[in-house]
């Protein structure tokens, strides 16, 4: 599917691209103060709102500029195509996640999305923007001149320190190891097949190139 384009004609939708073709009210008004205020928003209608938000809003793209190579399938332009997956979903009080499927993915779509809770989102996320120079997982012990590894267990809350490593790539690798193996235990739990499916092969462990666990 190709990226819609932003055009002139499109600035009277919803955030220049969507159109709203919902068959009731998506939004309840009430006056409050003298002021007629939004009280209530349609949950699904949000969740549109805001993926187009961050796929063709100028300014989230300035605070969030991983969003800026995002775009929505053509399908998902129209709400009530939207509506009518998420109806058959499992979302109450989940996350619309577009890469937990295809890792890296950048299109919206009803087959490279899906629902996830907000601690599985949190558990995949990469956070290659905060965690500096080394890979995810680990760090360098100055002290011992050796690599770190850590892991965080959703399950327990604690982190797990898994060594010191001669190398980075040796750290890394059980890095992933064990977080492939948190993963399949996310796996078990998950009631979307994809979902399961995919989290079994994300960490798959990689070979250590030879570093000494102390």
């Amino acid at each position: 599917m190709s990226r819609l384009p932003l055009k002139d004609s499109n600035l009277g939708k919803v955030h220049g691209v969507g159109i709203n073709d919902a068959e009731y009210c998506v939004t309840k008004h009430e006056k409050v103060g003298g002021k007629f205020k939004i009280t209530w928003i349609c949950p699904i209608y949000r969740c549109w709102r805001n993926l187009l938000c961050r796929c063709y809003d100028q300014k989230r793209h300035q605070k969030f500029p991983t969003y800026q190579d995002c775009y929505v399938c053509q399908e998902w332009l129209r709400f009530s195509n939207f509506k009518k997956w998420m109806d058959a979903q499992d979302w109450e009080g989940k996350h619309l996640d577009k890469d937990i499927l295809i890792p890296g993915n950048k299109m919206y779509s009803p087959e490279t999305c899906a629902f996830v809770s907000p601690a599985l989102n949190s558990f995949v996320v990469d956070q290659a923007s905060t965690r500096g120079d080394l890979p995810i997982g680990v760090c360098y012990w100055a002290d011992r001149k050796k690599y770190r590894a850590n892991v965080s267990n959703p399950f327990t809350k604690r982190y797990e320190y898994l060594g010191l490593f001669d190398s980075v790539d040796a750290a890394k690798a059980a890095w992933r190891k064990r977080k492939h193996e948190l993963a399949c235990l996310y796996a078990d739990e998950q009631p979307d097949p994809r979902v399961a499916s995919a989290l079994r092969k994300r960490y798959l462990a990689i070979p250590s190139d030879g570093g000494v666990a102390a």
